[in-house]
């Protein structure tokens, strides 16, 4: 099958799923490698099966082919295989689950998540607002869906998902609230004070205020909107090779504020591991 009649496929076994963007009404149809609302708004199916699900223009920075490539890379190589296992022995395994991945990014996480519960027939659907990171996405062996979406305005139906992943991304909780079931879950990952540490402190000295990070913001945040939710500390070591440190350097933001030199002297001198910590913070939807 092409990927463009998965696509189709997909959403036309989940058209609950998902609403018009334009005027949030429900889709009725899947015909003529389109999708059709009530009100007869259309979105076409793109070639490798994706739906662009918004009605404005959107703008990333992200939008970048060495990041998402140098992302892969590292997923593969197994960066975040410890944070994805631990959300997937928090899920249910009773039922099926309606899975969105915010921010999927070139789609690594979502498979991830797919593999660890490959006997679970789980209906997944990953967004991002970057063209590129999708493309790649439609590139692995998965059965998850994938689209152009905007975060604040999320083109789901009301109570249709059972859970929601946030790594890495932005949040916009009442949209949350909206597409989340009543008894639904929600897993947030944001990076501690010593996420990535070594290569920030490789690439900024320790008067730059880049040299250090703080997630209080983000935390109280979360801890505002879910005040029984829960904040679980996932932390290890990674170690790298001369090849994961370059594509470690591109796939994340953190070198965008340096200059060539920092760049250059950051690489020459390498990296033999890096340290992951992040926060998992989890909610229950009552």
């Amino acid at each position: 099958m092409k990927k463009i009649e998965r696509g189709m496929a997909f959403v036309a076994k989940n058209l609950a799923l998902f609403r018009c963007p334009v005027c949030h009404r429900p889709f009725l149809k899947v015909e003529h490698q389109s999708v059709f609302c009530s009100n007869k708004h259309n979105f076409d199916f793109g070639r490798k099966g994706t739906l662009y699900l918004v009605n404005h223009g959107l703008k990333s920075d992200y939008d970048d082919d060495k990041l998402w490539a140098a992302r892969r890379i590292l997923q593969q190589a197994g960066l975040f295989k410890p944070i994805v296992a631990q959300i997937g022995d928090n899920l249910p395994i009773e039922k099926p689950l309606k899975i969105l991945d915010i921010g999927c990014g070139e789609g690594s996480t979502l498979h991830l998540l797919e593999q660890q519960r490959h006997q679970q027939d789980d209906a997944l659907v990953g967004f991002d607002i970057s063209k590129r990171a999708l493309n790649r996405a439609t590139q692995l062996e998965t059965a998850a869906f994938f689209c152009v979406a905007d975060l604040a305005r999320l083109p789901f139906q009301t109570a249709s998902f059972d859970v929601l992943l946030d790594l890495f991304s932005p949040s916009a909780y009442e949209e949350f609230e909206r597409v989340l079931k009543s008894g639904g879950h929600l897993f947030k990952i944001v990076p501690n004070s010593e996420y990535l540490q070594e290569l920030r402190h490789s690439l900024y000295v320790k008067e730059d205020p880049r040299h250090n990070y703080s997630n209080e913001k983000v935390v109280t945040l979360f801890k505002k909107n879910y005040p029984q939710g829960n904040v679980q500390r996932i932390k290890y070591e990674f170690p790298l090779n001369k090849a994961l440190f370059e594509n470690l350097m591109y796939m994340t933001p953190l070198h965008w504020g340096a200059t060539q030199a920092q760049i250059n002297e950051s690489l020459r001198k390498g990296l033999d591991k890096i340290t992951i910590d992040v926060s998992l913070l989890s909610a229950k939807k009552e």
